[in-house]
């Protein structure tokens, strides 16, 4: 069974399966859909109901509580259609040209790049080139209908080659095959682009950046991209992981901050030890950014990685200045084996 979904004020439709979420059904349809962690905490899917009936299959996700339920609001990563709908939601206006599409590719390159991370570049058909903004991701289709999804990595004049950043996570079914199984020559599908976190190019304003882990993928191509345009804004990079050892790319970034004035490049450790002879940033990387800015007024904020580190940066930034719009996140949610 299907039901029918009207959002306002654009007045697209799609249908939406029972068993569906909604968000998925919209992408389904092709609409960049405003999401980030599809696990219900970030809230970016965030719509109003204003005609239909929802559900929660798996209980109230934690970015909602049963009085925003009950005052209209819903999350539409999680929710499930009970009738035909008509939501509050703005689709994003992206390029004509950005199509999410379903693609064969063949992995090109795997190579370690750290002790849990590994670079995977797969080739794409080179008849229709794959148009993408950078910062946006795809998701690798699996059996059963699950699907992972990666941020890219590379940026968006390399659209025939796509790099993506996989961290080992334990028990995790399309990781384990990344770092014991694929290799080069396999052939893989993937969706997208996807996502709303993208570079937006108009503001001029200083960017800070903030990744955590492998959230460094859609920054790096964010980066790559703003050196192929000739970047002049001020951007200050800064990038949160554990110990020395896991800054995989770190000396490739040191370089361009060297080669550009532009570029400012801020690693900060969380649990570096003795052996380690760390001698720079420490502590967790939201606390550098706010250490480093009384006001964040003046500045578009980037951030990409784990849910605790994108709720803390919501909570915290706008509290120091930063205003309405101008914080752009990914939330890197780890899929359940289930999923």
């Amino acid at each position: 069974m299907t039901h029918r979904v009207r959002l306002q004020p654009g007045g697209e439709t799609f249908e939406v399966l029972d068993e569906e979420s909604v968000l998925a059904a919209g992408l389904r349809a092709g609409l960049h859909l405003p999401h980030s962690c599809r696990g219900g905490s970030c809230g970016a899917c965030e719509a109003r109901v204003l005609r239909g009936e929802l559900r929660y299959p798996n209980g109230l996700p934690p970015g909602i509580t049963a009085d925003e339920v009950a005052a209209g609001r819903a999350l539409l990563c999680q929710a499930r259609a009970c009738s035909d709908l008509e939501l509050e939601a703005r689709a994003l206006e992206v390029p004509e040209e950005v199509r999410i599409r379903r693609l064969p590719c063949r992995v090109e390159k795997h190579e370690r790049l750290c002790h849990d991370v590994v670079r995977m570049a797969v080739k794409l058909p080179a008849l229709d080139p794959f148009v993408f903004l950078p910062g946006q991701y795809v998701d690798f289709l699996l059996h059963g209908g699950r699907r992972r999804s990666y941020s890219i990595a590379s940026p968006p004049h390399q659209p025939e080659r796509l790099e993506f950043h996989v961290r080992r996570v334990a028990g995790g079914e399309f990781t384990t095959q990344v770092f014991e199984e694929i290799d080069a020559r396999s052939l893989l599908r993937l969706e997208g682009p996807l996502g709303g976190f993208w570079l937006r190019e108009d503001s001029g304003r200083p960017l800070v950046m903030v990744a955590g882990g492998t959230g460094f993928a859609p920054i790096k191509s964010m980066l790559a991209h703003l050196r192929h345009a000739g970047a002049v804004q001020p951007v200050r990079l800064y990038w949160g992981v554990r110990r020395p050892r896991d800054l995989y790319e770190g000396d490739l970034v040191a370089q361009w901050a060297a080669e550009h004035d532009w570029l400012e490049f801020i690693p900060v450790m969380s649990e570096a030890l003795p052996e380690d002879a760390w001698t720079g940033r420490t502590g967790w990387v939201h606390q550098a950014v706010l250490e480093d800015y009384p006001s964040l007024a003046g500045v578009d904020v980037y951030a990409a990685g784990p849910p605790p580190m994108i709720a803390v940066i919501q909570e915290l930034f706008p509290a120091r200045g930063l205003p309405q719009g101008r914080l752009f996140f990914d939330s890197f949610e780890f899929s359940s084996p289930a999923d």
